[in-house]
């Protein structure tokens, strides 16, 4: 079948005027019943089509037996009926040629084999008849504009809801009712609430590009389990940096328990959401981890592109000491600087009257009048080293807010930096008039943090380089030899040879002694490292031990040899990574290196590949690696060679894991030198 045009789809999926619900029930305390109630009641002048054999009527409105029975076309059909039934009533969808469909039901392919291949056999009727899938476990979809409350989400028991210029797309149906219910206490309204589910078809990056064509959006929110199809996110990421309309993601899965399934260093470091979050960062999504910064973040990056520059600082006013000291400590949790006014800034402030001595512009004795507010917004954001300006506020907020939060209202009208508030009492009137204003304002100082440090990490999207990858010829089973190889083609060869019976000619001692097998990842763990051996006697007692010991403590793990190497020196240790993440694909890691890499947890990663300049700014954010710059005097070390082997090991293809653990960094002119090395194939 043809493809559904974006347009057709965009009518069909967010605006549909022709509406069959199978399965609809006529017992309105029913869930089924719920999508034709909510319709109604909010306000849908389209045409709906009950469809329930056991009933002429459902809800005042004309029911069909069937959904052959409907007379003309028909836009999106919501099926209502249990898993069992699906299959069937997709096939009828495709039969009568509906362009989407929507499945309420769960037990698909989050419910185990069966239920992924019923869900497979479900997409596929559906593709053959040219039917759009949203769902399985789909709550539907809500256009506040158009007045479709197309949704089984109990929060639609509202008689009232706000609307506004932030779409939503949500793979948590209950979620999706729990942001609309938060943000309508507060005066925040979406413009769109979508509900993909388990995105069969249908994904979140598709709908949010959907969405971003639409002149009432300004803002695309995410709430995500996962990321599906990294690539339509990414493409819906470069639609929005080119119409100037941002993407918000809150993302689960920020806990590490799942680090220990992955096979190397690189695996437990490199987890899921490590990936994840190079992912948003790369395509130029910002990302929050609280609740209520996914509904406050929005209105401060409305209208707005990423920082040219960021400098990781914020101007603070406040009305609360106690409340602006809050602020501060929660910004400093996150590397936010609040900062004292530049010369600038300071000399607008003294044309005013107003004088700053530290972090904190203290406006508590000068009291809210807006003349004296705006005069301290405009100097705040005169300064040359700030992203925005925080104004915090007291108990005012809560007994007077027109006083309290006016001369913000009309200081943020001004064109410049984005103005944000921190109101620190329990102040709705004063929360509704800055979100009518189009302010961001936040209920938490950590909330204000949490989307302060998205602003302040926003960048374009990073036009990922083209590169042709290596060709890379791995056996089945590969040893830490067969690892060496591969880094070699990379330009990563150091010297090493292989011992089985007796010790190699020519070796250069002390060397380094190593169990080779493809099942030992972690060769320390089993007494699979020997260090600092002096000659070749010593060599052969320690292989004749190792091979002992090995044998004890992994009796099951394959033993291809023994490895041998010079000893090697430099100023630092790094583990160098390379992962084919489940979600975002190729991922590069750099960190600090050596057995204690997992515990410090000290790393970059970058979606793959990388170029020199973005490899030079994996090596900045390394705590670890800061004393290879000369910090306090101290030998610098050849960064030049380090960034060149993170953007040749960010090249590779064809690969699940592969790690250099540790790479050692000379001094400049040395180079580096790969110590140990571990691969694993796709």
């Amino acid at each position: 079948m043809t493809p559904l045009a974006p347009t057709l789809l965009n009518q069909a999926l967010l605006n549909p005027r022709r509406i069959a619900l199978i399965g609809a029930s006529a017992d309105e305390q029913r869930l089924t019943a719920r999508p034709q109630r909510y319709l109604r009641r909010h306000g849908f002048a389209g045409e709906l089509f009950p469809v329930n054999p056991r009933a002429a009527e459902v809800l005042g409105e004309r029911a069909y037996a069937t959904l052959a029975d409907i007379p003309g076309e028909i836009d999106f059909a919501y099926i209502l009926l249990g898993t069992d039934n699906v299959e069937a009533q997709v096939a009828a969808v495709a039969a009568r040629g509906i362009p989407v469909a929507c499945i309420l039901a769960d037990g698909f392919a989050e419910a185990g084999p069966q239920g992924a291949a019923l869900q497979a056999r479900v997409l596929a009727a559906a593709q053959a008849g040219g039917v759009r899938l949203l769902g399985p476990n789909s709550m539907g979809i809500v256009n506040l504009h158009a007045r479709t409350a197309l949704t089984t989400n109990a929060a639609l028991e509202a008689e009232a809801l706000p609307s506004g210029r932030v779409a939503l797309v949500s793979q948590s149906g209950s979620m999706m009712g729990a942001l609309l219910s938060r943000g309508a206490a507060r005066g925040l309204g979406f413009s769109h609430l979508i509900g993909t589910g388990n995105e069969a078809d249908l994904t979140a990056g598709e709908i949010a590009s959907l969405l971003l064509d639409d002149p009432q959006v300004d803002v695309v929110a995410l709430f995500l389990e996962a990321i599906r199809a990294p690539g339509q996110l990414a493409a819906a990421a470069r639609k929005a940096r080119d119409l100037g309309k941002p993407i918000v993601a809150l993302k689960l899965g920020r806990s590490p328990f799942g680090a220990e399934l992955a096979t190397s260093h690189t695996g437990a470091l490199a987890g899921s959401d490590a990936a994840a979050e190079a992912f948003f960062r790369a395509h130029g999504i910002l990302r929050v981890t609280m609740l209520e910064a996914l509904l406050e973040l929005p209105l401060l990056v409305a209208g707005r592109r990423p920082p040219a520059r960021s400098h990781r600082a914020v101007s603070v006013m406040t009305t609360t000491g106690g409340g602006g000291a809050l602020a501060v400590d929660a910004l400093g949790v996150l590397g936010i600087e609040a900062r004292k006014p530049d010369a600038a800034a300071a000399a607008k402030l003294e044309a005013a009257s107003l004088y700053a001595h530290s972090r904190l512009l203290d406006m508590t004795l000068a009291g809210t009048r807006p003349d004296r507010v705006m005069g301290a917004l405009d100097a705040l954001r005169a300064a040359k080293d700030t992203d925005l300006v925080l104004a915090v506020v007291g108990s005012s907020a809560q007994f007077r807010p027109k006083d309290a939060v006016g001369g913000i209202v009309e200081g943020a009208k001004a064109p410049g930096k984005p103005v944000a508030a921190f109101l620190a009492p329990q102040a709705e009137a004063s929360l509704r008039l800055l979100a009518e204003s189009g302010i961001a304002a936040f209920r938490t100082a950590e909330s204000a943090a949490d989307c302060i440090n998205a602003f302040c990490n926003w960048q374009a999207p990073r036009e990922i380089p083209a590169t042709t990858p290596p060709t890379i010829a791995l056996p089945d089973y590969p040893d830490e030899a067969d690892a060496r190889e591969v880094f070699a083609t990379l330009g990563l060869a150091s010297p090493f040879a292989i011992m089985q019976d007796k010790p190699p000619d020519g070796l250069r001692y002390p060397v380094a002694l190593k169990i080779l097998s493809p099942d030992l990842a972690h060769k320390t763990e089993v007494g699979g490292v020997a260090l600092n051996i002096p000659n070749e006697a010593a060599l052969r007692e320690a292989a004749a031990a190792m091979r002992a010991r090995v044998t004890s403590a992994a009796p099951g793990a394959r033993i291809t040899g023994l490895l041998v190497q010079p000893m090697a020196k430099g100023l630092a240790e790094a583990i160098l990574g390379f992962r084919q993440d489940p979600e975002v694909g190729p991922v590069v890691l750099l960190g600090a290196g050596g057995v204690l890499s997992e515990l410090h947890r000290d790393v970059a990663l970058r979606l793959a590949p990388v170029d020199l300049p973005e490899a030079h700014a994996m090596i900045s954010e390394v705590r670890a690696l800061k004393p290879l710059t000369g910090w306090r005097n101290l030998p610098k070390g050849d960064l030049d060679a380090l960034a060149a082997a993170i953007v040749a090991v960010s090249r590779l293809t064809g690969i699940a894991e592969a790690e250099i653990n540790p790479l050692i960094v000379g001094r400049p002119g040395e180079g580096v030198t790969v110590a140990d090395a571990w691969v694993v194939r796709l």
